[in-house]
Order: structure tokens, then C-alpha cells, then sequence
């Protein structure tokens, strides 16, 4: 099979899941990709074919044919990369995948098992991918730290690594404030430092305080006494 045969085929697989309703919906979530390039196939059935090529197909061969033409291919490639269970594999596949990521919906929608498995080897790979300069794979880098290391193996400098990201990116920045967000509803007594202090953008940090006013993980008293921290403009 060559490879325009092996791309002939998953797009065949994944047009004959089109619900095109449901890719008139999709499609107003993700704005800065074109409607033309959304099939319209719903997560699970994505998640469902992942599997089911995974076994069949080489999925490392398509792994290399990129960029890929539809939000649902790479769709489909996040989920065959979510398979892997060894690290270093699943890491150097998860890797090359991330600059050609171009919307949110893909970057927030896979994360394997095995990062979880091995979060001492993922670590060191987060300061490299937040200096990239690419909007997705900056988000990513956040949100392995937002997923992964703010609980048990939390510390207080994996927030100046965050504070410290300067973007005019709105996506960048709402991964920004939905990390502080959540730190505050888990590591409160280190996250509202940044908060009173006045360490985070206008931006970053009033969208901070709306999404953990919006949390049920957050006291009412907490909210209130937030809010008294919004800044105007």
C-alpha cells in the first residue's frame, strides 16, 4: 500500500462516520480552521477508529505523512499516538506531531497514558517545548504542568514557569489562565501570591479570577474574596 493509498483509506473510514449536523457545530467551536478541512465525525467515533487502525494499519508510516488535510486526520493521529506504551516512542512521536497542530480542539483532546506513567522522564522535556514559539506546543507544555503537576508532585516554580510565558496568543493565554485557575483550586497558598501580587498580565490574570469563579473546586468565600481582584480595562 502505498502512501496515497493508506491516506485514501482513512479518509474513506472517516467520511463514512460524517454527521454533518454535528460538523456545522464543530466547526463553530474552532474558528481558525477553515470549515472545508472538518469532516464532521464525533470524538468517540475518532477515538473507536484510532483503535481499530492502530491494530491494522502502520501507524508510524502515517505518522510521517504530514501535514495532514482534515481536523479529523489529526484527530486520529493524537489518538494512534495516545496507543503507544513505551515513553521515549510515544514522546518522539507526540513531539514531531505538535508543530503541526493548528487548533485547540486537537491539542486539548489527546494525552497519553504513559506521560502519567512517567512524569520524571516528561518533565525535563517541558522547558524546551514552552521556548518553542508555536502556539500549540507552548499550550501543550502548559498543560502537561496543569494535568500532571499540580498535586502530589507539585512545586511553587512550575508557576513562574507559566507566569513567565510572554504571548499575544489568545489560546496561549487562556491555557495560561485556566493553569492558574486551577492552582488556585489545588495549590491555593502558592497561586494567590501571583494573584495579589499583581504577577500575571491584565489579561491573563482577570481570566484567571473568572475561570475559578466559575469552579466548583472553589469556596464561595474564595470567589468573593477574588473577585475583589479585578483589574479594570
Amino acid at each position: 500500500m502505498t502512501n496515497d493509498e493508506l491516506c485514501a483509506r482513512i479518509r474513506q473510514e472517516l467520511y463514512a462516520l460524517q454527521d454533518l449536523k454535528y460538523r456545522a457545530f464543530n466547526s463553530s467551536l474552532i474558528p481558525n480552521i477553515e470549515k472545508r478541512t472538518i469532516i464532521g465525525v464525533r470524538v468517540p467515533e475518532v477515538r473507536k477508529l484510532a483503535k481499530k487502525l492502530f491494530a491494522e494499519i502502520d501507524c508510524f508510516r502515517y505518522f510521517n505523512i504530514l501535514p495532514h488535510g482534515y481536523f479529523e486526520e489529526n484527530l486520529l493521529h493524537a489518538f494512534m499516538i495516545e496507543k503507544i506504551n513505551d515513553f521515549d516512542i510515544c514522546i518522539k512521536a507526540a513531539e514531531d506531531f505538535l508543530p503541526y497542530i493548528d487548533n485547540w480542539a486537537v491539542c486539548d483532546s489527546f494525552f497519553p497514558p504513559v506521560f502519567k506513567k512517567q512524569k520524571e522522564k516528561l518533565l525535563p522535556r517541558i522547558p524546551r517545548l514552552i521556548k518553542s514559539g508555536h502556539t500549540y506546543t507552548v499550550r501543550y507544555a502548559i498543560e502537561i504542568l496543569m494535568r500532571l503537576f499540580l498535586d502530589e508532585s507539585f512545586k511553587a516554580e512550575y508557576l513562574e514557569t507559566v507566569s513567565s510565558v510572554v504571548s499575544e496568543d489568545y489560546y496561549v493565554n487562556m491555557m495560561r489562565a485556566w493553569y492558574f485557575a486551577t492552582a488556585l483550586a489545588k495549590q491555593y497558598e502558592s497561586a494567590i501570591v501571583y494573584i495579589k501580587e499583581n504577577r500575571l498580565d491584565d489579561w491573563t490574570h482577570n481570566m484567571t479570577i473568572k475561570k475559578a469563579v466559575e469552579s466548583r473546586r472553589i469556596s464561595a468565600e474564595t470567589k468573593s474574596y477574588l473577585k475583589t481582584f479585578r483589574r479594570n480595562g
